[in-house]
Parts: structure tokens; C-alpha cells; sequence
């Protein structure tokens, strides 16, 4: 095959021909060879650290060895089965509708199931400071198009999600007719709930997801739940405003929060109650768990155990394991050369931008203004988040009671961020992760150290063969900020009109 004939082909044909989808993956390729490669280095340096090889001396890696431990002691875990769990889901089976409403801040800084999804976010309009966002709950099948009666795959996954779902209520203890119930309240609930909830294609027109309402209109919207002693104890005070990212599901919560669907609410808990902690307890049930996500991504055999444990620890410690692995491997050399590649990709859009012959003006002042202030996190954080010191895990504490204990810990540190201003350099990504992003509220690129590795970044090769590999990414990562989201961003990420209208036409 000639490149002038078919470049694509003629360059990558040889490997797609011979490339092969291992059984425990759904896709294949140089991103994912390299992730698998650094947590896998990452997962041996973690197993010498657990059995007393070179452990570290860093508090919060002691508490991840400490996590990681727990996580890997699967005589104790299959011993136990389900009866870490037991009594939290005989009391959710024995809940009424008005213990829900009373045990609501219990349930939330606990971490447990109570099918209020909310959120602190970064504001649109002010994208320097935290507010409180109203999401929406999810769907059990993938996208809300998946409900259609003509829908290909819709009915066989909901039948499989049964079939799942019914073995796992089973090893709590459940019987046959009880199993039936629940299951059958949960998919009407969940059908309800896919006919208000935005689908994929919706929300990702980040845009138009902002619906500020005031706290007396939004706790107007579910006359259900208490939410006004709900919020005021979560975050010390009435907010001054609630942003709803799915309005007409709040705008329909009676279907959700009230006594009349109770029921059907009460079997949607107690599944997620199994669910949500049956990757730490047996193996079976973490099996069950994992067997309708497999499914929906074309997998056909589990994690081994070994892998499981250390990635479902490494999970509540990533960015402090990926700080120290980055550390290890990317100099500081190496971090100044990306930067200035960054740089000079900045610059090559911005003398592009020059050129542009469809934009007036104004709007090419403004989309230079937007390049010249985006910010740039090369490799790894200097310091962690200072809440990471607090995710300690007690001597003499079981696996489930290290578990609750860290997802207090998250809640609280997440919800006390709310009317706090954002840190610039606060990353979404650990270091060690092959992969890199844009955030539009931010104006910012990041790329991790993960993806400073070969095949995409070399010390001693020509600058050309790194432009070929990580360049192409940097640009890629660029061109977020002008894409169908970051074009309604603007410079300082607030959400902004900053084209003239006929350009935006144009665009």
C-alpha cells in the first residue's frame, strides 16, 4: 500500500490486521497498552510496599498500604461473604418513608444510598467559586435512547440487569418473591425516570446545562423532602442559589420523592445498597457486581483478584501514588521541554488565528485573548490536596468500616467546599494516568506525566518524532477550547457569548 494512496491505511493497516482485544479489555491501542503498563508497575511497586520491601514513609501511602491490605485479605473477605453488609440492608429494608426523610443527612455524609444527587461545582457564570449543583440520578441502561421499543439491545440488557441483580438480592438473603418485587418496583421507577432525564447527546452541550434557581424556588420544586434542613445541615446555611443541570426531572420530582412511589424508591435503594459495596465483600458477589458492566462493554472475563484489590485501593489514593510514580521517571528537564511545546502549540494557533479569514475582528481578539491566558499543569502536582492527610485507615478497622470511613471523609471534604474559591492548580487526574484534558471552566490544559512516556514522549529523540507523537495531543487538547463546549467559554471560563453573531453563525 502507498501512503499517497491511503495514508491512514498504509501506515496503521499492518497493526489493526494482527491487533488483538485481550478478554479483559474493550478497546486496544497505544493509550491503553501504556495505562495497563503503569499500573501494572505501579500495582508490583504497591504488592514490595505490602510485603515490606522499601515501604514508604508518607503518611497517606502507609494508609493506602494499610487500604491495600484490607482490600487483599480475600480468605477474610470470602469468609465473611455478605455479613459486613447485612445490617445496613436489613435497616433499608425496614425503612419507611418518614425514616428516609429523617435519616437523609445520615445517609449522605455517610456516603450511603439515598437517591439525591447532588453536587459542588465550579460556577458558570463565576468559575472561581464553588456552588451547589442538582444533577440528576442514572439511568440503569446506558443512555435514555436505549428505553425506545424498537431499540436493538434495550430489553436484553434490562433482562440481564435483572438476572444480576436478582442473584446478588439473593445472597442477602432475599427470597423469590421478595427479588421479584424489588426488581420489578426498581425497572418502573427507572422507566419513569428515562423519560425525564436528559440523554447523552443532550448533555454534552455543557452550555445549556446551567439553570440557576434561587433556594426557595428549587426547595419549591420537591414539597417531598425536607430539603431545607437537608442543605442548611450539609453545608451550614441556606444557599443562595441551587444550579439545576436537568430541569425537568426537579421539575417532576413528585414522581421521585413522595410516599406514594416509596416503594418503588425503597427497592432502588436496597439495590443500590448490594451493589454499590459488593466489591468489598466476597468474591462472587464482587463478581455479580461487575458481571452487567462487563457486559455493557463487550467483556468477557473479570479482573482477577489480585488486580481488583489493588485498583478499587488505589482508587481513594491515586493522586498521591501517582504523584510519587510520576516523580520517579519524569525530570524536571523533561517537564520544561512539554511546557515549552505547549507554548509554541499555543503560539502556532495563535499566528493561525491571524490568518483566519471568516472571524471579524472583535472575535479573533477574543479567541487570541483565550489563548494567550490558558493555563497549562505539566506532569504532576507539587502538593496534594490537603484533605488526603485525613484518609486515614485505623489499625483495627475491617475492610467495610475503612471503606465508610474514606467515603466520609470524601463527602465531607467535597461538601465543605461549597462558597470556597477554586484551585487553579487542584488537578481531576492522577499523574500516572495516560491521558490528558481540557477544562473550559479553568481555560486550562493538563497533561499528566502517565502520558510523558513512550510512544508518545522521548528524551534524546528529535523534536519532530515528539511534535508527531505528544504534539499531535497537545493540539488536540487545544482545540477543546474552540470546540462546540469551550467556544460558549470564555477566556476566564465563565460561560459567555464572546463571538459575534454572525461568526457564531459561521462557527
Amino acid at each position: 500500500m502507498r501512503k499517497q494512496d491511503d495514508f491512514y491505511e498504509a501506515v496503521n493497516g499492518e497493526w489493526i490486521e494482527k491487533a488483538v482485544i485481550p478478554d479483559h479489555r474493550a478497546v486496544v491501542g497505544s493509550f491503553y497498552d501504556l495505562n495497563e503498563q503503569g499500573e501494572e508497575a505501579l500495582q508490583a511497586l504497591s504488592d514490595d510496599w505490602l510485603a515490606g520491601k522499601n515501604e514508604p514513609t508518607d503518611p497517606v501511602l502507609v494508609n493506602f498500604i494499610k487500604y491495600y491490605r484490607l482490600m487483599s485479605d480475600w480468605k477474610t473477605r470470602d469468609e465473611l461473604g455478605a455479613t459486613p453488609l447485612q445490617a445496613l440492608v436489613d435497616r433499608f429494608k425496614a425503612l419507611t418513608w418518614e425514616q428516609y426523610q429523617a435519616d437523609l443527612v445520615e445517609f449522605e455524609r455517610k456516603g450511603l444510598p439515598n437517591y439525591l444527587p447532588f453536587g459542588i461545582l465550579p460556577d458558570f457564570i463565576d468559575p472561581k467559586t464553588y456552588v451547589l449543583g442538582a444533577d440528576t440520578p442514572k439511568t440503569i441502561l446506558p443512555d435514555t435512547t436505549y428505553y425506545a421499543p424498537d431499540h436493538a439491545e434495550g430489553a436484553r440488557l434490562l433482562a440481564k440487569w435483572r438476572e444480576f441483580r436478582g442473584a446478588m438480592l439473593q445472597k442477602f438473603g432475599f427470597d423469590a418473591t421478595e427479588i421479584q418485587t424489588i426488581l420489578d418496583q426498581a425497572i418502573a421507577f427507572d422507566a419513569r425516570l428515562a423519560e425525564y432525564a436528559m440523554s447523552n447527546e443532550e448533555l454534552s452541550e455543557r452550555s445549556k446545562l446551567y439553570h440557576p434557581y434561587t433556594f426557595e424556588a428549587f426547595t419549591a420544586l420537591t414539597p417531598g423532602l425536607p430539603l431545607d434542613n437537608f442543605l442548611r445541615q450539609m453545608i451550614g446555611q441556606a444557599p443562595d442559589k441551587v444550579i439545576v443541570i436537568q430541569e425537568r426531572f426537579w421539575q417532576n420530582s413528585d414522581q421521585f420523592y413522595s410516599e406514594a412511589v416509596w416503594p418503588e424508591l425503597k427497592a432502588t435503594l436496597l439495590i443500590r445498597m448490594v451493589v454499590d459495596y459488593a466489591q468489598f465483600l466476597s468474591n462472587d458477589l464482587r463478581i455479580l457486581k461487575e458481571s452487567y458492566g462487563l457486559l455493557l462493554r463487550g467483556i468477557s472475563e473479570p479482573q482477577t483478584k489480585a488486580k481488583h484489590a489493588y485498583l478499587h485501593a488505589s482508587v481513594e489514593y491515586g493522586q498521591a501514588l501517582g504523584q510519587s510514580y510520576a516523580k520517579s521517571f519524569l525530570s524536571s528537564a523533561s517537564k520544561r521541554d512539554v511546557e515549552q511545546m505547549v507554548t509554541r502549540m499555543i503560539e502556532i494557533y495563535q499566528n493561525r488565528l491571524d490568518r483566519v479569514t471568516w472571524i471579524d475582528a472583535a472575535t479573533r481578539a477574543k479567541a487570541q485573548l483565550k489563548l494567550t491566558k490558558m493555563s497549562k499543569l505539566i506532569g504532576y502536582p507539587e502538593d496534594l490536596p490537603a484533605y488526603f492527610s485525613r484518609k486515614v485507615v485505623a489499625d483495627d478497622a475491617s475492610l467495610v468500616d475503612a471503606m465508610f470511613a474514606l467515603a466520609q471523609e470524601k463527602n465531607t471534604y467535597g461538601w465543605s467546599l461549597w462558597g470556597t474559591q477554586v484551585d487553579p492548580n487542584e488537578w481531576s487526574m492522577s499523574a500516572h494516568r495516560v491521558n490528558a484534558y481540557y477544562d473550559p471552566q479553568r481555560n486550562q490544559i493538563v497533561f499528566p506525566a502517565g502520558i510523558l512516556q513512550a510512544p508518545f514522549y522521548q528524551v534524546g529523540v528529535s523534536s519532530a518524532v515528539n511534535y508527531g507523537a505528544i504534539g499531535t495531543i497537545i493540539g488536540h487538547e487545544i482545540s477543546h477550547a474552540f470546540d462546540t463546549n469551550g467556544a460558549d467559554f470564555n477566556e476566564n471560563g465563565q460561560r459567555e457569548k464572546w463571538w459575534s453573531e454572525t461568526d457564531y453563525a459561521e462557527f
